[in-house]
């Protein structure tokens, strides 16, 4: 199941008065602590989804401002209450034309199914859409449903989805923030929203053909109760079309319905609940997800506790998907809670001299670190096989589970390839290793015990938020550069930069922005 973290309930669903007219009233007075962030000089760029790639690698390689040697001066450039807690990330747009002038944009999805874009410049909310809770109650209890997820922006910059309350995916235009009806928008995603929440981030890839899809994951909620089944909702943003994956029953590309209704499936609760939802890997042309809890058993198509492989359209092959990889142990992990899905593989760059291509690395609630090849998940040619991780796993060097997405990044001093881990136990920075033979392995060296969501690299800087405290910090060293230590409580924010400026959100409602 899933971890709700310190905070995660503690605040009160509270509605917003009105929604905003065609005017850019603030949601409250910006406490600026500085100048207000400007152009950058330079080439502007963006960060259209969670993670900043496709690959969800955390690495922002277009960042120029900020830099190991300044990172020291970044002071608070304003705080902002916002209407509800964004427990996410936000998507950033720069130069968007309006008729107010040019701005940049970021965009938030708050646990209470509200769409959020703030003028990135000073915190104000230019406008505003909400698909809320309703009368859906978690497995209809007492408790209203709730979102974790972020909101991820169209290649073609036009257009921004974020998930809704409501059990579908809106479409809304960047600049004014109309909704997009028709020609199957909105989305549906979910027949049961009061069992299957949407967790993760959404997420986007153009294939290698060209064509741009829209992924939306489902899991469920806390305590893993109730008729649900983790499954992919893949939407192709050329046509409106959709496929579903589903972990349990994957023969059935449908929507589920509450049982006794028709059609369900018998299986539930393989969840999909990591913080990228699914990963595309380029080399490959796949997408990939991770599951947890549920059963394994390929002969019922149902992938418990398992990594697998998609077609960028979110099909797979006979009913089953393209690969998938399992643990030998998966039945322990599925009665001891220990979801391998509490994350989603990382993409590792690889040197030539690596025997695998195309290497990924899986965290988990295990407590396990473990290296997979993305072309040949279980190293024995086709989905249902147990077993197949490459080398021995190894323990997550400060300890903890893993419910963060790893960051992943090449030093530029000598080429190497490292990977960085957040629990609530500590921060770790592990380095690609390959012996004479070209078989790779996962170095430690360095951790500490700062409790940390989901890293991000900015132009070398290695950038982790934890509870009342935003740090930066050398990522080859893990030496501490700087932090501030007035933000609120953090469960699944994780921090991004763009155009010299650093944003996060908190558990205290707030979006703090950071600049030199």
């Amino acid at each position: 199941m899933e971890n709700v973290g310190s905070g995660a309930y503690r605040r009160s669903l509270f509605l917003c008065a009105a929604l905003l007219a065609a005017t850019f009233p603030a949601i409250g007075p910006a406490k600026a602590d500085g100048p207000k962030p400007g152009a950058a000089s330079g080439n502007r760029y963006d960060w259209l989804q969670f993670g900043f790639d496709q690959a969800h690698s955390g690495n922002d390689t277009k960042e120029a401002k900020i830099t190991v040697k300044d990172v020291a001066g970044l002071h608070r450039l304003y705080r902002v209450s916002l209407p509800h807690v964004a427990d996410g990330a936000p998507a950033y747009l720069s130069d968007v034309h309006t008729p107010h002038g040019t701005m940049d944009f970021l965009f938030l999805t708050t646990k209470d199914g509200r769409i959020l874009a703030v003028d990135a410049s000073n915190g104000r909310i230019v406008w505003q859409h909400q698909y809320g809770p309703g009368s859906y109650r978690i497995n209809n209890g007492y408790q209203p449903v709730y979102t974790t997820s972020s909101p991820a922006v169209d290649p073609n910059r036009e257009f921004v989805y974020s998930y809704g309350l409501d059990g579908y995916v809106h479409k809304y235009r960047v600049v004014s923030g109309e909704e997009v009806k028709g020609g199957g928008w909105p989305e549906l995603c979910t027949t049961k929203s009061f069992n299957e929440k949407g967790s993760s981030a959404l997420a986007i890839a153009i294939a290698k053909n060209g064509v741009s899809y829209l992924y939306v994951t489902n899991g469920g909620y806390l305590g893993d109760r109730g008729d649900y089944q983790g499954h992919v909702t893949t939407i192709n943003l050329n046509t409106g079309s959709q496929n579903v994956f589903n972990a349990d029953c994957s023969d059935e590309n449908v929507h589920f319905v509450r049982r006794p209704g028709k059609p369900d499936c018998p299986s539930v609760q393989s969840a999909i609940w990591a913080r990228p939802g699914v990963i595309y890997d380029a080399a490959t042309d796949r997408v990939y997800a991770a599951t947890g809890n549920g059963t394994f058993d390929p002969g019922k198509h149902d992938w418990g506790d398992t990594i697998f492989s998609l077609d960028p359209d979110g099909t797979g092959r006979d009913g089953n998907p393209l690969d998938s990889y399992t643990p030998a142990n998966h039945g322990y992990l599925n009665s001891a809670d220990l979801d391998l899905g509490s994350t989603a593989p990382a993409i590792l760059p690889t040197p030539v001299n690596c025997a695998v291509r195309n290497l990924a690395v899986q965290g988990g609630k295990d407590m396990k670190l473990r290296l997979v090849n993305l072309a040949d998940l279980s190293g024995k040619g086709g989905p249902g096989r147990v077993g197949g991780e490459i080398g021995r796993l190894i323990d997550v060097p400060q300890g903890g589970m893993v419910f963060t997405q790893p960051a992943v990044w090449v030093n530029p001093e000598d080429h190497s390839t490292w990977v960085f881990v957040a629990t609530y136990s500590g921060l770790s920075g592990l380095k690609l290793h390959v012996n004479g033979n070209g078989e790779p392995s996962l170095q430690v060296i360095w951790k500490n015990g700062d409790e940390g969501s989901s890293p991000i690299v900015a132009n070398d800087v290695l950038f982790c938020a934890g509870s009342h405290d935003m740090r930066a910090l050398d990522p080859a060293t893990g030496k501490l550069l700087w932090h501030d230590t007035t933000i609120g409580g953090i469960h699944w924010e994780s921090p991004i930069v763009d155009n010299g400026v650093l944003y996060i959100t908190d558990e205290s409602g707030d979006l703090t922005a950071y600049g030199l």
